[in-house]
């Protein structure tokens, strides 16, 4: 029978300082002599080498005694089979992780048996083996019972043989291995080196055939949006801590609230909530430090706040805000509606206009639907987009794993290659859009004219019905400023409201202004290999809108070329 792993309380725990691990029918006793090992392990790196009972805290103790708890004395079988713990730079994750798999390897009965501890860089992982090695050189107890093998990065039990192995994280080692326990320190960083997640399915299956066996992440937030094995793991701990599934994972998660977090001003901004998830705050790191260090980051721009804000407080990154990004980028998040959806925006708006951007093999096809709310005249944005399977697999191979989470999420769609079922979903969608009555007689659907001549025959079909003066080419580059600045002011002034899709948040971190004279340019060229199409079908729907549809007005720039 599995236990209930959830934590419902947390935010009340967060804000008592009481540790994230839930009351659990623990074994005491091995528990609490696993907490009594980890407690003895010295600190090479601290004046005074103290042990960790003088230098550790009561919020690790609870993870080492729950992890070690949940083991049965009579069956060796581990209830607690996974750890997730996400919690900030310098709060010693690595070094109580490596002294963690160290209490581990000296805890472990099975002969023979291999543990690994890996880090996505060198550096990181010699920190965690110093650390490990250090506690035993401080330990004579210690150095009779493990034989370190320093060249090797090594550490072997002189009687079980077990080992425990310090290394760098590497898919082609760790594929095949069947250890009893591995630790995974910054899975975020992990998660963008390819094949990662075929790593991590082998080495779960590796640890099958051992009812002991356990994994452990422990990780920072990402400096990018989640993305990955990092993204799906992080998703699942969030799920089994609000009890919205069941699991075998114990997750421990220092992040704000929902509020704390989303809210610059009030929120995690202010250095008096900071406690929350800096559990050890007053041993290795103090709060005048991490405000210094803070400061000098809004002093250097937006983006190496954001970039700050997401290591050393776990803010999530859901917008990438660069020095040279579009000016609307900064109140994209603000603006976010996740309750926008095709339908709601279709009851809401008096007209709806249409951006459609890209399509081809190796491109992104992007879709906007653009409603006018009846009520407020407040505008909505709705989008979607896909991309053929060549993309993923030959031509943008490191950004796979977000477009997989993209597409999991529902807000892109991979297409085979040979398929014309992005052009067939354009069309229903649009047909839907027109079957409500709410588009233009005349310039209705924006498109950029290169290169989408399928589409509109597409369009222009029986099936569909959408008549040629109702499609329009809407000119780009330096003349498609106008509907750049109005996008920008109607986010200013709460005057549009988008669906929130993580798609749309990327492509806008993508978008790279690019000033010509009185002009602002955000193209293609400008942003490189990263994809902003669903964005640019936006600017085309905006342009439309700008000329209010019910007085059917044509721009002089607006004439339609299919090349």
């Amino acid at each position: 029978m599995s236990w209930d792993l959830s934590c419902p309380a947390w935010e009340q725990r967060l804000a008592a300082g009481l540790p994230l691990v839930p009351d659990l029918p623990l074994w005491t006793p091995e528990g609490e002599r696993a907490v009594a090992v980890f407690k003895r392990l010295r600190l090479a790196d601290v004046p005074g080498t103290p042990t960790m009972a003088e230098a550790g805290s009561e919020w690790f103790f609870s993870i080492v005694r729950a992890l070690f708890g949940s083991l049965d004395p009579a069956t060796r079988e581990r209830m607690i089979r996974e750890l997730f713990l996400l919690v900030p730079k310098k709060n010693s994750k690595t070094t109580y992780g490596a002294l963690l798999m160290l209490t581990a390897l000296l805890l472990n009965e099975r002969p023979n048996a291999t543990l690994i501890m890996t880090a996505p860089v060198q550096d990181v992982a010699t920190l965690a083996f110093d650390a490990a090695s250090g506690a035993i050189a401080l330990d004579p107890v210690l150095q009779k019972k493990l034989h370190v093998r320093e060249h090797l990065k090594t550490i072997v039990h002189r009687e079980t043989r077990a080992e425990l192995q310090i290394m760098t994280f590497d898919p082609a080692v760790l594929t095949g291995q069947k250890p009893s326990a591995v630790l995974i320190d910054e899975l975020h960083v992990v998660a963008k080196m390819a094949k990662a997640a075929s790593a991590l399915r082998q080495l779960r299956g590796g640890m099958l055939p051992f009812p002991e066996a356990f994994m452990a992440f422990i990780t920072t937030q990402s400096e990018d949006a989640p993305t990955g094995v990092f993204l799906a793991e992080l998703t699942k701990a969030r799920a089994i801590r609000d009890g919205r599934t069941e699991g075998v994972m114990l997750p421990v998660l220092y992040e704000f609230p929902e509020k704390l977090q989303t809210d610059v001003a009030q929120g995690w901004r202010d250095p008096k909530h900071w406690r929350l998830v800096t559990p050890n705050l007053g041993k290795s790191i103090s709060l005048p430090r991490l405000v210094q260090d803070c400061n000098t980051a809004a002093a250097t721009s937006e983006e190496e706040l954001r970039a700050w804000a997401s290591q050393h407080l776990n803010i999530q990154i859901g917008l990438a805000l660069r020095a040279d990004r579009w000016a609307g980028a900064d109140f994209w998040e603000r603006r976010a509606n996740k309750a926008l959806t095709l339908e709601s925006l279709l009851t809401r708006s008096d007209v709806v206009v249409v951006g459609i951007d890209g399509g081809g093999l190796d491109d992104m096809l992007g879709l906007c639907i653009l409603g006018r709310d009846a009520r407020t005249g407040v505008w909505l944005w709705w989008g979607k987009a896909w991309v053929h399977r060549i993309v993923l697999e030959e031509r943008r191979k490191a950004e796979a794993p977000r477009f997989l989470d993209f597409a999991s999420q529902g807000d892109l769609v991979i297409v085979e290659d040979e398929s014309d079922d992005d052009i067939a979903d354009v069309v229903e969608i649009v047909t839907r859009v027109r079957e409500s009555g709410l588009l233009p007689e005349k310039n209705a659907i924006g498109v950029d004219p290169v290169g989408i001549g399928a589409i509109v025959d597409a369009l222009q079909a029986d099936e569909c019905g959408i008549l040629p003066e109702q499609i329009i080419g809407i000119s780009q580059g330096w003349r498609l400023t106008g509907a750049i600045k109005t996008t920008e002011r109607k986010l200013a002034a709460r005057m549009l409201e988008h669906c929130g899709s993580p798609l749309l948040a990327w492509c806008v971190g993508n978008c790279k202004a690019e000033p010509k004279g009185n002009a602002t340019l955000i193209t293609k060229q400008a942003s490189g290999f990263a994809k902003i199409d669903p964005v640019m079908a936006g600017f085309n729907a905006v342009s439309l809108m700008s000329l209010a549809p019910a007085q059917n007005v044509i721009g002089e720039d607006h004439q339609l070329v299919v090349v």
